[in-house]
């Protein structure tokens, strides 16, 4: 059954077809994994008691002629994605007994190719964190060296996908939170163009930058999860079809410069290898770069003049956003309420005291200042008005390539604690990931190589940024780094559970 927790989603789909094991077999192979793992690592918030239940109906449907490639296939959530009739506490105190009364449409559409849901996986408290160490749960832990961080938000589904206690999962990126645990866990994290993928059935954090996306062991996995959930959907009127969406060469073309029909460009910002960045992740970032020009591609040195503001600009939007976001969370209308409370003043300060943790009441009055009367114009304003000017030099930059590339975050996992106590420290572990989301592009990290702490081998990610609703070409590039930095480097997908540092 260990073997099963290896295989690549396309594998798991077509084992299931040719009846090599059943739905059952496999959800219980993962059910075995997380009751083994996830006392130590902490990755599940909730492990699902029905998931043999929903993989025999599954196999039900396999076997009257089920097509779809998530049929069987189990699955890991965020726990900021509503499931039906289950608990979604995005990582907070003041849900931590919130009920869903609907699927987000990216559930709605893995349940209707059959998917099988194995739990809620871990993350900061409302998103909002680069470790998972803001959750009102406890810290998940990096399967690779479980005193470092995994990452966030989406650090318990990355974390479950590096540890194999789940084929694929789904995160929400708002500015890099996908991509950033995907470079600290080994896997792929894939953020989809702002609108490809409904945010309905997202709690809501920074809702200009939210966007739900996939976490997987390969970038065909990621490919295939993006598949099941993007789309137009009427309940998010920010969704668009994407019109790029075609056939795309596979894996296996000669040269990348195949994919475009065109020489493929590829810029490299030299923006992103200035001060901060982590020495021996810039040679491992540099090194997969040299692969891009092995396997056909053009590299040349481009300008993103305004990227050097993007962080500050990104944190007022994202504190603003959020502070008007959680403002529904009263201690009235749903959530937890303070018990205590003597009169309605009471029950709004006191629930939210008790119910938020420290990050969430820092951003609250912080983007309560930055939209107050007097600063508005000076603080919110003037970031939308960089927001815009940062699009623009992605706009200039596409015009003379095709992609982007660089490191997906500066360092590789840092310890538990080693930035909890500076803020700022924390949110410059995204500083490469942010400007991605204020302009709306996609993104996908992939594992690149590694370096070594302490006697310990950690993760590096390469993040490649593409074109707006450009997924597939993007993909397909994608495919061919993987391919290509996997003949110098051991695989991440198939290192087993017990190989992972246990301290």
């Amino acid at each position: 059954m260990v073997e099963l927790t290896r295989k690549s989603i396309a594998e798991l789909a077509a084992g299931l077809r040719a009846r090599e094991f059943s739905a059952v077999e496999l959800a219980r192979s993962y059910l075995d994994a997380i009751g083994a793992e996830n006392g130590g690592l902490n990755v599940y918030l909730e492990v699902y008691d029905d998931a043999i239940e929903q993989a025999r109906d599954a196999d039900a449907r396999i076997a009257a002629g089920a097509s779809s490639p998530f049929a069987g296939v189990p699955v890991a959530v965020k726990d900021n994605i509503l499931i039906r009739g289950r608990r979604a506490t995005a990582g907070s105190k003041i849900l931590a007994h919130y009920i869903a009364a609907y699927d987000a449409t990216a559930i709605e559409r893995l349940r209707n190719a059959d998917a099988v849901f194995l739990g809620k996986t871990n993350m900061d408290e409302f998103a909002m964190g680069s470790s998972t160490e803001n959750s009102a749960f406890g810290p998940t832990k990096n399967p690779h060296d479980r005193s470092r961080v995994p990452g966030g938000s989406s650090g318990g589904s990355a974390a479950a996908v590096a540890a194999g206690l789940a084929p694929a999962a789904l995160g929400s990126d708002t500015g890099g939170s996908i991509r950033q645990p995907a470079s600290f866990c080994g896997v792929v994290g894939l953020k989809p163009t702002y609108g490809s993928v409904s945010r309905s059935g997202l709690i809501a954090m920074a809702s200009s930058l939210d966007q739900i996306g996939p976490l997987a062991r390969t970038v065909a996995d990621a490919r295939i999860l993006l598949e099941a959930i993007r789309g137009r959907d009427p309940l998010d009127s920010t969704t668009l079809e994407s019109k790029n969406h075609e056939s795309r060469q596979r894996r296996g073309s000669p040269k990348a410069a195949r994919i475009m029909n065109h020489e493929l460009r590829v810029g490299v910002p030299g923006e992103y290898f200035g001060k901060g960045l982590d020495p021996g992740v810039e040679r491992v970032i540099r090194a997969a770069i040299k692969k891009c020009e092995e396997i056909g591609a053009r590299v040349e040195e481009i300008s993103l003049p305004h990227s050097e503001y993007a962080l500050a600009a990104y944190y007022i939007i994202n504190f603003a956003e959020a502070s008007t976001n959680l403002a529904r969370y009263d201690g009235v209308r749903y959530g937890y309420s303070a018990p205590q409370a003597e009169n309605l003043l009471e029950v709004y300060e006191k629930s939210r005291e008790e119910g938020f943790g420290p990050e969430s009441k820092r951003r609250i009055m912080l983007g309560t200042f930055t939209l107050s009367h007097g600063y508005y114009d000076a603080y919110y304003l003037k970031a939308q008005k960089v927001r815009r000017l940062i699009r623009e030099d992605f706009e200039t930059a596409f015009e003379t390539v095709d992609f982007i590339v660089g490191p997906t975050a500066p360092t590789p996992a840092f310890t538990f604690g080693e930035k909890t106590g500076d803020p700022l420290q924390m949110y410059l572990a995204d500083i490469y990931t942010v400007a991605v989301n204020l302009a709306g592009l996609p993104a996908i990290s992939v594992p690149a190589g590694w370096v070594e702490r302490n006697g310990t081998r950690l993760p590096v990610g390469l993040q490649v940024i593409g074109k707006w609703f450009q997924e597939d070409p993007m993909l397909d590039f994608a495919e061919q780094i993987e391919e290509a930095v996997a003949t110098n480097t051991e695989s991440f997908a198939n290192k087993r559970i017990s190989e992972f540092d246990h301290s």
